[in-house]
């Protein structure tokens, strides 16, 4: 094993043995190399005050070279801030930024000890660098029933973790914190397990409430005295859309020193917040009450950075850095929330106006850019295709019974027409 590897491994041991059981082979053997190219391009970045002739950009005229014609289209940015390679762990001012952001809306992390967010390339790289560090063939990642189906692939397909799903909801239609509960003590021969808790949820749009929240935190608490190490992560992909009564905060603040065996993961992104998916900007923060833990962490992962796709891309980082910056942003942020908002209540108004008999149900929703219909008496594969082929509307069928609804990307006066029409799918379907 590298050297490197082996005094993170030290470091992991002696400040946090539990951590350090959590890793995988992969993460046990990961570190980010000291002598590189990068660190000695990093060295010289900051020395070589003649001439740096390290690293594989090209200068003209003191500055990256650019073509002109992609120059003209980014006019606003200098240079040096979209053409140059950004550092693994991300540009270091929107680190500071979205750190400072998540305080803000989090008040939970208050005094908790807690990494400077590690950019990702978006949400989907952040959970496969869990799953590169964490999970090992034959661990158990716990996710609800109801959930995205990238986690198999993530998780299962590419480490060969073992998928363990519990219900999402309860009898009474509340989040199943006993599910969860009994998940997570079923791993008690095993000694560890992943959970993750996305919410608002993917499908179904759904947030704990803060008494469904403390249980949540309840189960991982009681499974680590129990002797289990949790990786508690939270996907909060769509952190921030609370519509209702949920949370409005994100479990990661409640976790971050639940337990000496409980290591709390957040892995979120400017994706979904501020509404810019193509620019692949995400980030992931991991508690621990000891700071050494948290740099051999850091470490690790941008190891993992540095073997997969080396650095994020510099032009999206640096342009929700300028967004978070602006003084613009906060307003502009909480008009796009009210217009999310109105779309969700829209819906809920059409579907609690008995307008559409009982030819389906709908799973509790509250938050997010989804809902899921509960279809009565046909399939919702069929469902989806004659929406599709009769009327040119798409949706998605989960399963035999749910279709998932993306309110997100329809317009609130089109609500009414869409499950209009739905509705009409159905009942012919069933005539």
């Amino acid at each position: 094993m590298n050297p490197l590897a082996q005094q993170l491994n030290e470091t992991l041991k002696a400040e946090s043995p539990n951590v350090y059981d959590m890793l995988s082979a992969l993460g046990k053997a990961i570190y980010f190399p000291k002598e590189g190219i990068l660190s000695q391009s990093a060295e010289a970045k900051a020395k070589a005050k003649k001439f740096n002739a390290t690293i594989g950009i090209a200068i003209e005229n003191g500055q990256p070279m650019h073509l002109k014609v992609i120059q003209d289209t980014l006019s606003s940015y200098e240079p040096k801030d979209i053409y140059e390679y950004a550092p693994p762990a991300g540009k270091p001012e929107l680190r500071s930024a979205w750190r400072a952001k998540m305080v803000k809306e989090n008040p939970s992390l208050e005094g908790k000890t807690f990494s400077n967010p590690v950019a990702t390339n978006a949400l989907t790289h952040g959970l496969s660098i869990v799953a590169d560090l964490f999970a090992d063939v034959g661990d158990a990642v716990i996710i609800p029933n109801k959930n995205w189906e990238n986690y198999e692939l993530t998780f299962n397909i590419r480490r060969g973790a073992e998928i363990v799903e519990y219900p999402l909801y309860n009898e009474e239609y509340r989040f199943n914190s006993a599910g969860l509960r009994e998940a997570l003590f079923a791993q008690k021969d095993k000694g560890k397990a992943i959970v993750i808790l996305n919410f608002p949820n993917n499908p179904t749009g759904y947030s704990p409430g803060p008494k469904e929240g403390d249980e949540i935190v309840a189960a991982i608490r009681d499974a680590a005295e129990a002797g289990i190490n949790v990786v508690a992560v939270t996907d909060d992909a769509y952190f921030g859309l609370f519509f209702e009564d949920s949370m409005h905060e994100s479990l990661f603040g409640k976790l971050a020193d639940l337990h000496p065996r409980v290591l709390a993961v957040k892995v979120d992104g400017a994706t979904k917040e501020e509404y810019v998916w193509g620019f692949r900007v995400g980030f992931i923060t991991y508690a621990s009450s000891s700071d050494k833990t948290l740099a051999a962490l850091e470490q690790k992962t941008m190891g993992i950075i540095r073997a997969t796709i080396s650095s994020g891309p510099h032009p999206s980082q640096t342009f929700v850095l300028r967004a978070l910056q602006a003084p613009e942003f906060d307003e502009q942020k909480a008009e796009k929330y009210d217009v999310m908002k109105k779309r969700a209540n829209k819906v809920k108004e059409l579907l609690d106006s008995g307008r559409y008999g009982d030819v389906w149900g709908y799973y509790p929703f509250n938050s997010g850019y989804f809902m899921c219909l509960k279809l009565q008496g046909v399939s919702a594969e069929a469902v989806r295709c004659r929406l599709l082929d009769e009327y040119g509307i798409g949706t998605i069928a989960l399963g035999e019974t749910d279709l998932r609804v993306a309110f997100s990307c329809i317009e609130e006066p089109n609500l009414e027409e869409l499950f209009d029409t739905i509705y009409k799918a159905v009942t012919e379907l069933i005539g």
